[in-house]
């Protein structure tokens, strides 16, 4: 059997499993699109730990997981009446086709920074008031600064180079300890602060870092060398309380040299 035959089935087969579930299940018939938004979010996060951590298999299951919120929500508005799960796969490959006149139209690119820069512009003709628009609030606040600096920067508001981008987080690292030198209020330094973490983004983006995906993997860093201390302290049988610094630090440097 043809295998997008064997898809089309199997998703009908879901489609179907999921609007059973809506029917027959308690859990699943309370639900509304605005309580299954931490699901979706969390199916996302799952998904991409499966990518960071390069397991297919664990990827492949969390990738059905997050096809199931796309199918609730479609069954959602299918019971409501506003869209179905047909509207939404139309609209998303009108979008598609829309979007790549450079495959399934006659515009010619050098390459993939025309492209963005092509689709950024097409989603403006397409009604959107701002450049900023379509960069959602609930986004990670790293990523939604990469983000919108990045969509600025597709009409021109960026630096030339480097350099004065750096120069821009010494800057706002001064002012951030002249604030705190005066004794500014809390809601200034705030402000500073965010200043400072904005403008290494900035930077982050000319490195060609997803500050977000770099910020994760440290996350994880710290993890790892600082569970390596609590498995020192059990080992000891010590509380950990007790350690002094220094000694932290020496089981720190060591698990740092050995994951590096």
């Amino acid at each position: 059997m043809n295998n997008d035959i064997i898809l089309a089935e199997k998703f009908i087969e879901f489609v179907n499993i999921v609007r059973r579930l809506r029917k027959e299940c308690p859990w699943d018939r309370e639900q509304t699109h605005e309580s299954l938004r931490r699901c979706l979010l969390e199916e996302s996060y799952e998904v991409l730990e499966a990518i960071d951590n390069n397991d297919m298999s664990e990827l492949k299951k969390e990738l059905g997981d997050l096809m199931l919120q796309v199918v609730f929500h479609g069954v959602l508005g299918e019971e409501a009446d506003t869209f179905d799960l047909t509207g939404v796969l139309e609209k998303e490959t009108e979008k598609l086709i829309h979007r790549h006149p450079h495959i399934f139209g006659d515009v010619k690119v050098s390459g993939s920074e025309e492209v963005k820069t092509n689709w950024e512009k097409l989603k403006k003709k397409e009604g959107r008031i701002s450049v900023l628009d379509g960069v959602p609030v609930e986004m990670p606040a790293l990523f939604r600064a990469y983000r919108v600096q990045e969509k600025a920067a597709k009409v021109g508001f960026d630096w030339k180079d480097h350099k004065p981008v750096y120069e821009k987080i010494l800057e706002e690292v001064g002012e951030l300890r002249e604030n705190m030198e005066n004794n500014e209020p809390q809601h200034k330094l705030e402000d500073e602060f965010g200043d400072v973490l904005f403008s290494i983004v900035n930077y982050a983006r000319f490195m060609k870092i997803n500050p977000e995906d770099a910020l994760r993997k440290t996350i994880e860093k710290f993890i790892y060398r600082f569970r390596k201390i609590e498995d020192f302290a059990r080992e000891k049988n010590i509380e950990m309380e007790s350690m002094t610094l220094e000694e932290m630090d020496a089981v720190w440097n060591k698990a740092k040299n050995k994951k590096d």
